[in-house]
């Protein structure tokens, strides 16, 4: 099961049975699949063509040390192996993702730090890739109730526009609690949404609920760590 308070993000591709965490800081992805070891690569949002991968099973090598303790054993890594079949997996996803959704859910009227990185992602693999921006924005309260309300929307506006997009769709829906989840991934569904991109922040924030989220939703799901 998926820990909602994984602190290295991560991205539920459950069409291709697998899981990735990509690391927006450090630009390193990973994929975990069901039946294959680990292994990362690096990827440059600036870049389309830097998808490149290598191998890094997590299985451990036994070798016992030669010494006075000749009972003790040390782990040592196995010497990583390239895996071609995943590595094209992986790149081929991405470049598929041609519709993506970017739901705000925080209440901050110039966005938290979490919902500018998303949103700075979600521009950067959107332009790379040429796809589409959908923005849906989460309210507990109707917009008239919410002074500050137009402000959080020419802040996405600004953000998204950052990274090279000033025309993408906008939704707004009311939803209290635990029914962000539902919401979102009901416009994913909808919509034929091929890529979701969210900051932990809003599952440490208990706005969404990730481990309901990757279980309805219809398409890959991307967490980015803070």
């Amino acid at each position: 099961s998926l820990s909602s308070t994984d602190s290295d993000g991560f991205c539920a591709l459950f069409g291709y049975s697998s899981r990735v965490s990509l690391d927006a800081r450090l630009g390193a992805v990973r994929l975990l699949t069901r039946k294959n070891p680990l292994f990362s690569s690096y990827f440059d949002p600036s870049l389309p063509s830097s998808l490149a991968f290598t191998s890094s099973p997590p299985l451990l090598s036994i070798a016992r040390n030669l010494s006075n303790f000749p009972t003790i054993r040390h782990k040592a890594k196995a010497v990583p192996q390239p895996q071609d079949s995943e590595v094209s997996l992986v790149a081929d996803a991405f470049t598929h993702f041609k519709h993506l959704l970017l739901p705000i859910t925080d209440r901050n009227p110039y966005l938290s730090e979490g919902t500018r990185q998303a949103a700075a992602t979600t521009a950067a693999l959107a332009k790379n890739y040429g796809a589409d921006i959908t923005v849906v924005v989460i309210d507990e309260k109707q917009k008239e109730e919410l002074p500050e309300h137009g402000t959080q929307l020419s802040s996405i506006r600004w953000h998204l526009s950052q990274g090279g997009f000033k025309e993408f769709k906008l939704l707004e829906r009311l939803g209290e609690g635990s029914k962000a989840t539902a919401i979102i991934a009901e416009v994913a569904d909808d919509l034929n949404l091929d890529l979701v991109v969210m900051s932990m922040e809003a599952i440490r924030s208990k706005h969404v609920d990730a481990n309901l989220l990757v279980e309805f939703i219809p398409c890959p799901v991307l967490f980015l760590p803070l």
